[in-house]
């Protein structure tokens, strides 16, 4: 059999790698602007949450994925009762948490990823509104929001509303949030004597958990929950 000459044969290779670069490249592509659109869509429409701590209990477990909403206290504002999730740095943590750069960068991939918790994101329930008063507690053992006892249905079964006695006058701008299970939950109350009194400003909110999406057999929406009692008005701006 007749072999072409060498420099036909070595045309031919080079022809033919030439001919994949563009599939490598138009994969390497279509790579980062998925990875481009997906982080914009989180950093303004939806973002996935992981549960670190059973502090939410029972409605979020630990291991729990939650899909938050960014728009929804946009258009709506928060309520008492209503579930939050927010950057706690400068309230519930601190500015900087002294890992080095690279453990924090494999800490971040983690947390974008939806496979580890953050050290500064959070997520409450919002009890006190801007100018509300919340205190430990009634004859009853309900906590009061503007001296009117409240019912919450959400606590983890066998707890206390709250462990410990306190009253708390929320500024302007603020929140006074609590976990659910209240005997496992670090919030507002264990903050009161830090800069800030345990209250979470407004604008540090990230936005509403609107579903549990993963583990698949716990998937189901998260329903907004009124905090049935309270006086005043029952909407935080």
């Amino acid at each position: 059999m007749q072999q072409p000459p060498a420099d036909q044969s070595s045309t031919g290779r080079q022809a033919k790698r030439r001919s994949g670069f563009p599939g490598w490249r138009f994969a390497c592509l279509a790579l980062v602007c998925a990875v481009l659109a997906s982080a914009v869509v989180r950093a303004t429409l939806v973002d996935v949450y992981y549960i670190p701590s059973g502090s939410m209990e029972p409605l979020l477990r630990t291991g729990d994925r939650v899909l938050v909403s960014r728009t929804d206290y946009r258009s709506e504002p928060i309520r008492r009762g209503d579930l939050v999730v927010f950057d706690g740095r400068g309230s519930f943590a601190p500015f900087r948490s002294g890992n080095p750069p690279f453990v924090d960068a494999v800490l971040g991939l983690g947390q974008w990823l939806g496979v580890a918790g953050s050290g500064t994101v959070y997520v409450k329930r919002a009890i006190g509104l801007p100018g509300d008063t919340v205190a430990c507690c009634a004859p009853d053992g309900r906590l009061t929001v503007n001296g009117a006892p409240v019912t919450e249905d959400y606590v983890f079964p066998g707890d206390a509303p709250s462990g410990m006695k306190f009253i708390a006058e929320v500024p302007a701008g603020r929140l006074w949030l609590m976990g659910d299970h209240r005997s496992k939950s670090a919030d507002s109350r264990s903050l009161l004597g830090a800069p800030g009194g345990g209250m979470v400003p407004i604008d540090r909110v990230i936005g509403r958990p609107v579903g549990i999406i993963w583990p698949l057999e716990r998937s189901t929406p998260l329903a907004r929950t009124a905090l049935g009692g309270t006086a005043g008005t029952d909407e935080g701006r």
